[in-house]
């Protein structure tokens, strides 16, 4: 079976004084950040030859979209290719901000919060089919939405105690360890809103595609990923999730009944024994659900009746998967401490509180809790523990630069692509989205790609070729 699947990442920045002590704001970064941006495509919101989309989004931050694709291998190389062009970005921006006579460093960061509180996301997209029972779909895919976390999320140093209500504020004085920061800033488990009321499922239909045959699932409750070990596993256990309902496997459609609550109490409970409360009053841990799940999506793989595009890495989504539960039942996480973000980090921070004897709400700890998610050349942590072997990597330096030119070739996302590059090579003025591509001359002439499986379009290759 086939699917389509993609990524949306927004990236946080900073600015460190220099010499002169003057601070750089977000908005004065990105319009550094972005100059490039709009010399080249006359705007800060562009499609790339690759098939991507890069804008800068609300709040100045940028933001990073894959081209649509099929298999998971291409999606990991597409999120690692956009993480290379902003760092591209950023080195252009440090070197312009120097031009101008500004000291200091620009930070990049590929997390979800800011220092002030404030959540910037990381949001997976879903072709599904139409005829698919969305409401069923939804029931069945929350459970497991809400307790992934427990195997992907990036960890982060939380309240202990959170708030269930967006007005309320939660003393930041007592802090833990916890698996997610993106799950105290959930509030719904499925509604259309994303920025005031941010639901777990985001409920709006716009299917970027034939609306008679697709929707689209947007979920925005994912952390993003700086291991791509983590990645896969987030990614890969939800594409097989979706496979199982699409296929009509038995899995109970039982809800939980308290998802919101549930979401946060599992943030802060590294053990997944957390009980939760099933809407036909029958209880579950997050353990016990995972590994059903996990059962379920094995078969699938054993049959290669699924949408994940490689076998090697499909069975390797199982093998972690498994390994993770294992890691949490035994709370022994030495088996996946190079593969798992919020292992990673913990493992870090531990060794710093303890070299340090110093505590969570040591400034020290927060610096290294920001350091992990900084893809600065000069200052990120995780290149450096990569480098060093301390983080597994699935994706080649090859691959990477592969996928910042070059878009799927299994998906549409290679004729947008190819007109993209045509067009601006044959400096004609163009105009693209996700489903269409227009020339903006006397002609209009345009091209509506509405079947995402397709990597041929012959109106659109006589588009091309007529450039």
């Amino acid at each position: 079976m086939a699917r389509i699947y993609g990524l949306e990442t927004e990236y946080g920045l900073a600015h460190t004084p220099g010499e002169d002590r003057r601070r750089i704001g977000p908005e004065e970064i990105a319009r550094y950040l972005f100059r490039p941006v709009v010399s080249w495509g006359r705007s800060s919101n562009v499609f790339l030859p690759n098939g991507s989309r890069l804008y800068l989004d609300v709040g100045s931050h940028p933001e990073y979209a894959t081209a649509e694709c099929d298999s998971l291998t291409d999606l990991l190389a597409q999120d690692r290719a956009g993480e290379a062009l902003m760092i591209d970005l950023l080195d252009q921006a440090q070197e312009a901000l120097a031009a101008d006579g500004l000291t200091g460093r620009i930070h990049m960061v590929k997390n979800n919060t800011d220092a002030a509180g404030n959540s910037y996301g990381s949001h997976e997209n879903f072709l599904i089919r139409r005829g698919l029972d969305f409401n069923r779909l939804t029931t069945v895919l929350l459970p497991f939405l809400v307790t992934r976390q427990l195997l992907v999320g990036a960890g982060a140093i939380i309240p202990r105690a959170s708030s269930f209500h967006p007005d309320e504020d939660v003393s930041r004085t007592d802090m833990t360890f916890g698996l997610s920061a993106r799950s105290d800033v959930m509030w719904e488990g499925l509604s259309s809103a994303t920025t005031r009321s941010r639901p777990i499922i985001n409920a709006r239909d716009e299917p970027h595609a034939d609306a008679e045959k697709y929707r689209r699932l947007h979920v925005i409750v994912g952390d993003s990923s700086m291991s791509t070990a983590t990645s896969a596993l987030k990614l890969g256990s939800a594409v097989l999730m979706l496979d199982l309902i699409e296929q009509g496997a038995r899995i109970p459609d039982h809800g939980l009944r308290h998802p919101v609550r549930d979401i946060r109490v599992i943030a802060r409970d590294l053990t997944g024994r957390t009980v939760l409360e099933r809407t036909d009053g029958s209880t579950t841990t997050p353990l016990g659900l995972l590994t059903d799940y996990r059962d379920r999506a094995a078969h699938l793989v054993e049959t290669g009746d699924h949408s994940l595009g490689d076998e090697t890495l499909a069975a390797y989504v199982i093998d972690l998967w498994s390994r993770m539960l294992t890691a949490v039942d035994a709370q022994d996480f030495s088996g996946v401490d190079t593969e798992i973000d919020w292992v990673i980090k913990r493992t870090l921070i531990d060794r710093a509180m303890t070299r340090g004897d110093i505590g969570l709400s040591d400034p020290q700890i927060q610096r290294l809790d920001i350091a992990y998610h900084d893809i600065t050349p000069a200052t990120g942590l995780f290149p450096k523990l990569e480098a060093a072997g301390l983080a597994k990597n699935l994706v080649s330096r090859q691959d990477q630069d592969a996928a910042k030119e070059t878009p799927p070739q299994t998906t549409r996302a290679a004729v947008r692509g190819e007109f993209i590059r045509a067009a601006h090579d044959a400096r004609r003025d163009y105009t693209v989205d996700w489903v269409h591509l227009r020339l903006n001359d006397e002609s209009g002439r345009a091209v509506a790609l509405k079947d995402p499986f397709s990597p041929t379009h012959p109106q659109a290759e006589a588009l091309i070729a007529g450039l």
